[in-house]
């Protein structure tokens, strides 16, 4: 079934320029946008405080999510699929091993950490964001679709435990959200 979704979501690469370049952007430029939208919402008008919240909650998602694909890494030497005759490679070839995709970890660490915020409309557009740049990911090539899945899973497992540790209005929070 992977393998299935894989050569699906891959199959049109190479064949379309123009759905080629968009794809390589949102797959080469999909993260920073991201992470530089969440970074502008911490001078957002608003409910200042609670935005500040969730803008640091963001943040330490996709930091600890990230770390936790290191460990996972460290388990799990999957090939990328293009390597194993799977995909059709259309950007440069990673070296590390293709599970779980980083990048879907990093977008689905945001866009959870958002999630039970109150902030629907920038959920919204960050959870478009997001599954643009996980859908790139396997059109270009780098990665199975289960790879993006694993990454999904990591940045939601992460964005749980911070919201769990991270509380808002805690004497951490008041702090942290206070600066500037």
């Amino acid at each position: 079934m992977d393998r299935f979704v894989t050569v699906t979501l891959n199959a049109p690469a190479g064949a379309h320029p123009f759905i080629d370049a968009v794809m390589i952007a949102l797959t080469q430029f999909g993260v920073p946008l991201m992470v530089a939208f969440v970074a502008l919402q911490w001078w957002a008008p608003g409910e200042r405080p609670h935005v500040r919240h969730v803008t640091i909650s963001a943040g330490l998602s996709f930091l600890l999510g990230l770390g936790i694909n290191q460990v996972v890494l460290l388990l799990v030497d999957r090939v990328r699929p293009y390597d194993a005759g799977v995909s059709h490679l259309i950007i440069a070839p990673s070296a590390d091993p293709s599970f779980p995709s980083d990048h879907a970890t990093a977008v689905a660490a945001i866009v959870a950490a958002f999630c039970c915020t109150g902030l629907g409309r920038r959920t919204a557009i960050l959870a478009l964001g997001a599954l643009l740049v996980m859908w790139s990911r396997v059109y270009v090539g780098t990665h199975y679709a289960s790879d993006v899945l694993g990454g999904m899973a990591t940045g939601f497992l992460a964005a749980v435990a911070v919201r769990l540790v991270y509380r808002e209005g805690s004497r951490l929070d008041r702090l942290a959200t206070g600066i500037f």
